[in-house]
């Protein structure tokens, strides 16, 4: 895609948001069914996911890791972001790879040591882009995509989270 096609893309949206703001304003889904096992069951656009224990906490490696999961979001989102902020300012991108890596203590997890953390300690998000463009620019690359990816600033600046139970 060229940049003269993103920008006719999103314009009319950026119009519409910037005229009435609650039109940005959307609530994303998604939703787990519980299995029989010690599984969730997550409906994706690509398809069912199945998300069970992760061998590091007694699973068998067959389902899908939640972890896992995170971590590609982060790189999708990064992915995506890049190639949109790489085409709006020229920056041609022969190839490139994105990769996260997450630094987990599952002693945490499973109850083992209340002092270590639940969740990731540290994520590493790596950019191997083959690309002509100077240094000055694929920086400034870099810093737009961190700044417009929507995982990765809510990861870094965590949003308010709640939970809620009903029972039937």
């Amino acid at each position: 895609m060229e940049a003269s096609e993103l920008r006719a893309l999103q314009a009319p949206l950026k119009e519409k948001y910037k005229s009435d703001p609650k039109e940005a304003e959307w609530i994303l889904h998604a939703e787990g069914n519980l299995g029989e096992d010690i599984a969730c069951t997550v409906e994706t656009d690509a398809g069912e996911v199945e998300e069970g224990l992760h061998p590091a906490t007694g699973g068998d490696g067959s389902h899908a890791c939640s972890g896992d999961m995170l971590l590609e979001a982060l790189v999708a989102c990064a992915g995506v972001t890049l190639k949109s902020v790489a085409t709006a300012m020229g920056i041609e991108i022969e190839n490139g790879i994105v990769n996260a890596e997450g630094v987990l203590d599952f002693k945490g997890t499973l109850g083992v040591s209340r002092d270590a953390p639940v969740g990731f300690k540290e994520i590493r998000l790596n950019f191997d882009l083959d690309t002509k463009a100077d240094s000055k620019k694929v920086e400034k690359l870099i810093e737009l995509t961190e700044r417009y990816c929507v995982i990765y600033q809510t990861l870094k600046n965590s949003p308010e989270l709640k939970s809620s139970v009903s029972t039937g």
